[in-house]
């Protein structure tokens, strides 16, 4: 008789139990992550006779070494590895299959396939697009659980995602905050790496802060690969308040049909600046999009409207620029450089700590809580891998906010002007040319 599983701690039998539609479970490395989920797939082919599960990886590299070849050892006697087809076939009718997607496109393999059960191993390396497609899969006309098993740790191109349903638990339409467990899990859960390589666990805690608040704590907040560590929840956001009406208002924005990302943005008198007005729509035309601006600022008097050089490019279709269409209606734009690098290195300097006045951390950049699209996705840019001074484009969508904060900068702004004293007049009680003895003065 072959043994299926080994004896599995804490936070993976909490796993291996989970039945809510989907499960991710980790949060720092070396919490046993790969292993659960060969235990769990591995005892639903076999108490599901003809289920059929799909495990994932990013590349076909990792996926061989981290399931495939574990698997031909834990499953020799019990199941057949068919190479041709990157399964292994049950004689109950069960299939486990391996596939990787690499890049996005890779997931259209999948498409119009069927799976009741499937493992995204280090989700975090897989985009929101991928992760809809294959949801999609999860289906069949049989009573099998339908259930769709991740493992993360922070950071990668699907930080933001996982972090939003399994950590900040913030859903949209169509999305059942039920369905959705989390099992946190740490490198110190894992008693058998501690028992059988303790200097692992040393590597992870001699890490430099960053590293090792991602990958031995698991904090969310910040990850490998982030290009803003700098920022900071509590120390760049902020309640709203009432602009005083002496601060210099600015609009800045992004422009493309796939999204307009606006923000009104103050600077008050010692040149720091607060970004308090967020618009953030897709599908606009330029006259709906000028229109969205307007009634956004109405009533206000702008100093500026940055936006990007590209707006500033004819059309074929009109003989004229973006930017010029915005002048007609109404939203005269101010061209801001384009230089990404330099650009993104302006941002880290207003985002970098500060001592204030008063002795406490602050930074010359504040973000009203009402901003929430540039507050979710400034954190998550990451480093470019051909590149690393950039910011990675992918996903673009987390690019529109932070590029329109990048415009704002390069416009340079100008602070407020700072108030003059309120004027003081003298009188005198005394004529002209009348002399003032010290008696005179006493008396008064």
């Amino acid at each position: 008789m072959v043994k299926i599983i080994e004896q599995p701690n804490e936070k993976q039998l909490l796993f291996l139990r989970a039945r809510t539609r989907f499960v991710a479970y980790g949060g720092a490395r070396g919490g046993g992550k790969s292993w659960a989920v060969r235990q769990k797939a591995k005892l639903m082919a076999v108490r599901y006779a003809g289920i059929r599960l799909l495990i994932l990886r990013k590349t076909y590299p990792e996926l061989r070494e981290n399931h495939i070849l574990p698997m031909m050892s834990e499953l020799g006697g019990v199941a057949k590895y068919k190479e041709t087809e990157k399964a292994f076939l049950f004689p109950n009718g069960s299939r486990i299959r391996f596939g990787y997607c690499d890049s996005e496109s890779d997931v259209n393999q999948f498409q119009g396939q069927e799976f009741d059960a499937i493992f995204m191993d280090e989700a975090t390396h897989f985009t929101k697009y991928q992760f809809d497609t294959l949801t999609a899969c999860l289906r069949g006309a049989n009573e099998f659980p339908k259930r769709f098993y991740l493992t993360c740790n922070p950071g990668g191109v699907g930080h933001e995602w996982v972090r939003r349903l399994f950590i900040d638990r913030q859903y949209g339409p169509g999305e059942n905050p039920e369905d959705y467990t989390f099992i946190p899990a740490r490198v110190y859960d894992n008693k058998a790496l501690l028992e059988r390589d303790p200097g692992y666990v040393q590597m992870l805690e001699a890490l430099p802060e960053d590293l090792r608040r991602a990958w031995l704590d698991g904090d969310w907040d910040v990850f490998a690969g982030q290009y803003f560590p700098e920022f900071s929840r509590e120390l760049h956001v902020c309640k709203g308040f009432a602009i005083p009406e002496g601060w210099r208002r600015y609009f800045t924005m992004d422009y493309g049909l796939d999204m307009l990302a606006g923000y009104c943005i103050a600077v008050d008198e010692r040149g720091d600046a607060w970004v308090y007005r967020e618009l953030y729509r897709s599908g606009l035309i330029i006259s709906d999009a000028a229109k969205a601006i307007r009634e956004r600022n109405e009533g206000e008097d702008i100093d500026a409207f940055f936006a990007p050089p590209d707006l500033w490019n004819r059309r074929q279709e009109t003989g004229k620029s973006a930017a010029e269409l915005f002048a007609e209606q109404g939203v005269f734009l101010t061209k801001a450089d384009n230089n990404r690098v330099q650009g993104w290195y302006n941002l880290k300097e207003w985002l970098k700590p500060v001592v204030g006045m008063d002795g406490k951390k602050t930074a010359r950049l504040h973000i009203f809580e009402g901003c929430t699209n540039l507050i979710r996705c400034l954190p998550a840019l990451q480093h470019d891998e051909h590149n690393p001074n950039d910011v990675a484009d992918e996903p673009h969508e987390h690019t529109h906010g932070p590029d329109a904060l990048r415009y704002f900068l390069a416009g340079r702004p100008r602070p407020a002007e700072v108030p003059l004293p309120e004027p003081h007049y003298a009188f005198s009680i005394f004529k002209p040319d009348e002399p003032v003895g010290r008696e005179k003065i006493e008396a008064i």
